[in-house]
C-alpha cells in the first residue's frame, strides 16, 4: 500500500526589513538639486498633520463617541469616520514628500500605464498649489471662527468642545491642532521650489563664456 505525501505548505515570509528599509528611503530620498531648506519643509508637513491625527484616534476609546456623531450618516460609525479621515489626511500629507522625491519626477514602476514616464509639471504643481492655497485658507478661517467662538458653519461651539472645557483638554487640542496652520504654508514653498527646479531641468544647458546650448554648432 502506498501512501501519498502531501507536500508541506509553507506560509509566506514577510518581506526582509532590509527591504522595507530601502522602500522607505527611496520614498523619501531627494533627487539632486533639492535645496535644504525645501527637504526639510517637505519633511515637515506630514508631522504637522500627525498630532490631530492621534487627536482624533482617541475618540475610538471614548465610550460617548458614539452619541456624539454629529451629521454622520447612521450606517457610518464615527470610529471608522475616525480612523478613515485620520489615514486619509496623512496620505495627503505625505504627498508633500513627492515634490522633493524621485517619485514626483518619475512616475513609479507601480502605475500602470505610465510607469516610468515623466511626471508632467503641471499635473503636480497645480493640484499642490491650489492645496496650499485651500487648506492655508480653511484652517486659517477655522481657528479665526473658533477664536470668535463659533464653527465654520456659524454656529456656536458646543460646550463639551474640548476648547471650550478647559485645562488639559484644551492644551492637548490647541497642540494637536495649531500645528495644522503650518501645513498649507509649507505645502506652498515645497510646491514653489519644485516648480523651479523642474523648470532649471527642462531648460539647455549654457557653456560658460557664451550664450550658445551646450552641444550645438555655429549656425
Amino acid at each position: 500500500m502506498t501512501s501519498r505525501v502531501v507536500p508541506a505548505i509553507r506560509a509566506q515570509a514577510p518581506p526582509p526589513p532590509g527591504r522595507l528599509r530601502a522602500a522607505w528611503a527611496a520614498a523619501h530620498a531627494p533627487v539632486a538639486g533639492v535645496q535644504r531648506w525645501a527637504r526639510i519643509a517637505a519633511y515637515t508637513v506630514p508631522f504637522t498633520v500627525l498630532p490631530s491625527s492621534l487627536w482624533r484616534l482617541g475618540i475610538i476609546f471614548d465610550e460617548g463617541a458614539a452619541s456624539r456623531s454629529g451629521d454622520l450618516p447612521s450606517w457610518l460609525p464615527i470610529q471608522a469616520y475616525v480612523v478613515l479621515l485620520s489615514v486619509f489626511s496623512e496620505v495627503v500629507a505625505f504627498a508633500a514628500i513627492g515634490l522633493i522625491a524621485a517619485w514626483g519626477e518619475v512616475f513609479p514602476r507601480w502605475v500602470p500605464v505610465l510607469r516610468g514616464r515623466r511626471v508632467p509639471t503641471a499635473a503636480a504643481v497645480v493640484p499642490a498649489a491650489f492645496g496650499a492655497v485651500l487648506l492655508t485658507a480653511l484652517w486659517t478661517a477655522g481657528f479665526a471662527a473658533h477664536a470668535a467662538g463659533l464653527t465654520l458653519t456659524g454656529e456656536p461651539t458646543p460646550s463639551d468642545f474640548p476648547s471650550a472645557v478647559g485645562g488639559w483638554e484644551a492644551a492637548v487640542f490647541y497642540a494637536s491642532y495649531l500645528p495644522l496652520l503650518l501645513w498649507g504654508p509649507l505645502l506652498g514653498v515645497v510646491t514653489v521650489a519644485y516648480a523651479r527646479r523642474r523648470r532649471r531641468a527642462g531648460q539647455p544647458a549654457v557653456r560658460q563664456g557664451g550664450g550658445r546650448p551646450a552641444g550645438t554648432g555655429p549656425s
